[in-house]
C-alpha cells in the first residue's frame, strides 16, 4: 500500500493536549492536518505505531481518518516565537505523519451521554486488544464523533513492545489487561462475532503490505547495528501473525473483563 505525501505549508496552531504536541498544519493539496512529529519525546517507532496501527483499523472497517506522510522543511517555524515549537520543528524536518483534520468534531465523553452502537464498540476493542492500543481510556478516547460517526485516531502508544525488539516476539500471545480500562467496553457485547469478522477481514498478507509503507528510517535508530529495516519489518508480520491466531486469548479477557464491569 501507498500513502499519500503532502507537503506541509503553514503551520497553524499547537495541539497540546499529550507529550508529542501535535499541530494543526495547512499544506500544499488545500487541506489541514494533524501533524505528528518524527521529532517529538517519543521518537520515530510513534510514528509507526501510528501507521500501522491506524491502517490496521481502517482494515477492521473502523473509521481512521486519512493518514498521510507529510514533508516539512527547514523554513516552516522560522516565525513561530514559541522555542519549544521551533526547536520541534527543526527536529522534525523531513518526513512525517500526519491524519485529516476533521472541523467540528468533539470527543467522544460517556460521562456526556456518548454511546456506541455494539458492533462498532467490539470491533474497536478487539482492534486496541490486537494491537496493544493503551490509550482509549475514559480520561484519553482519543475518539472522536464526526458527523454522527466514531472517529478513531491517536494510535502513536500501540504496539508498545516494539520497543523491546528482544522481547517483542516473546509477548506476542500474551494478554492485554489493559483491555479493563477501554472507553468502549461498556457497549462491546458482541465479542466473539468480531473476533470471528476480524479473521476474515485481517489478513498477514494485508498486515505485510501495510508494514512495506513504513520508511525505513524510522525503524532504524541512529547508529544502531542489528537488524536491518525489512528484518524488523518481518518481526512486526511475525508479531501480528502470531498475535492474530492466538486471539481466542485477549478476546476472553476482554469478555472476563466486561462482565466484571456489567
Amino acid at each position: 500500500m501507498q500513502l499519500r505525501t503532502v507537503r506541509a505549508t503553514q503551520y497553524v496552531t499547537a495541539l497540546r493536549e499529550g507529550g508529542s504536541m501535535p499541530a494543526i498544519v495547512a499544506a500544499d493539496d488545500l487541506g489541514l492536518y494533524v501533524l505528528k512529529f518524527r521529532g517529538a519525546g517519543q521518537g520515530p517507532l510513534a510514528l509507526v505505531a501510528e501507521l500501522v496501527a491506524g491502517e490496521i483499523g481502517r482494515e477492521l472497517r473502523l473509521n481512521v481518518p486519512e493518514l498521510v506522510f507529510m514533508e516539512v522543511d527547514a523554513a516552516l517555524g522560522r516565525n513561530e516565537p514559541d522555542q519549544e515549537i521551533r526547536d520541534l520543528l527543526k527536529a522534525s524536518v523531513g518526513l512525517n505523519l500526519a491524519l485529516d483534520y476533521l472541523p467540528g468534531s468533539t470527543m467522544f465523553d460517556p460521562a456526556a451521554g456518548d454511546k456506541a452502537d455494539a458492533r462498532t464498540a467490539s470491533m474497536a476493542v478487539w482492534f486496541d486488544a490486537f494491537v496493544m492500543n493503551v490509550d482509549r481510556t475514559p480520561r484519553n478516547a482519543n475518539l472522536l464523533s464526526w458527523h454522527h460517526e466514531l472517529y478513531f485516531i491517536d494510535h502513536g502508544a500501540s504496539i508498545y513492545v516494539h520497543h523491546d525488539w528482544e522481547s517483542m516476539l516473546e509477548r506476542a500471545e500474551s494478554l492485554f489487561r489493559e483491555v479493563k480500562h477501554h472507553v468502549l467496553l461498556p457497549w462491546a457485547s458482541a465479542l466473539d462475532a468480531a473476533d470471528e469478522q476480524a479473521h476474515t477481514l485481517l489478513t498477514t498478507g494485508r498486515i505485510e503490505e501495510i508494514l512495506e509503507a513504513v520508511p525505513d528510517k524510522w525503524l532504524m535508530r541512529e547508529g544502531e547495528a542489528g537488524l536491518s529495516a525489512d528484518e524488523k519489518r518481518r518481526v512486526y508480520a511475525d508479531f501480528f501473525a502470531r498475535r492474530l491466531k492466538a486471539s481466542a486469548k485477549f478476546v476472553e479477557e476482554a469478555n472476563r473483563a466486561r462482565a466484571e464491569l456489567v
